[in-house]
């Protein structure tokens, strides 16, 4: 959740407890304060979902590391190897699995490691000859898919992060233009009632911001220039 619509999300929500500990018959107040029940309900639903789809993204991340790992210290580096003695009958093994962990990005290790399983399950028989453990190649299958696994964990949850990230300017922004609309009433109907008018004044501010709903300022005392004093010795204003 990005700075600006935390700060309208948070005066929303004591805009709305100022709201009902002072509910107003008003009937076009109830709408809008109707209205920013449901925007404040509905922002920390997508709140949740935001960071839901964080915490995966950083699981998967974490999950990717590992497997990854795993796979170059186990099976990526049991093929290679067999592949190596495997080489002296068919020189193409050799290179089949000569395998380059310098790929970059996951997508481009997860291609290479599939095709090397690949290539492992169609020489198998060859390969067998050369040591190749039956076991430890379902391993790199299974591994494979767990990583699968964690490559989709990993694009849902930014999908829904950046989703629920628009999402939220969106409601903040209504949020924000609903406790305008709920400001003037407040302002009426507590015109006499100094510390009420302070605490809804209070609590549809937006902290932090320059631009928050407050009370407009009061106007600057206009100073007259003095051009001189009287006999008396008062000063006059300039005529």
């Amino acid at each position: 959740m990005d700075a600006r619509s935390r700060r309208d999300i948070e005066m929303g929500t004591r805009a709305l407890e100022f709201s009902r500990a002072h509910p107003d018959t008003d009937t076009g107040y109830g709408v809008s304060a109707a209205k920013l029940e449901q925007l404040v309900a509905r922002a920390g639903q997508i709140a949740a979902a935001q960071r839901d789809g964080l915490i995966d993204t950083r699981a998967a991340s974490g999950r990717k590391a590992d497997l990854r790992r795993a796979m170059l210290a186990g099976p990526i580096g049991h093929l290679a190897e067999v592949g190596q003695l495997a080489a002296k009958e068919d020189h193409e093994l050799g290179k089949t699995f000569r395998f380059k962990p310098g790929a970059d990005t996951y997508l481009a290790f997860r291609t290479a490691a599939r095709g090397m399983l690949a290539a492992a399950q169609e020489h198998q028989a060859v390969l067998a000859r050369y040591g190749l453990s039956e076991s430890v190649l379902g391993q790199f299958a299974q591994m494979l898919d767990q990583f699968d696994a964690a490559l989709t964990l990993g694009n849902d949850g930014r999908t829904a992060h950046k989703g629920a990230t628009v999402e939220l300017r969106t409601v903040a922004t209504m949020i924000r233009q609903t406790v305008r609309v709920m400001d003037a009433r407040n302002r009426q109907r507590f015109a006499e009632d100094g510390q009420l008018l302070g605490s809804w004044l209070s609590a549809s501010k937006v902290l932090g911001s320059p631009r928050a709903v407050s009370a407009p300022s009061a106007p600057a005392a206009t100073s007259v220039p003095v051009v001189g004093t009287s006999a008396g010795g008062e000063a006059r204003p300039a005529a």
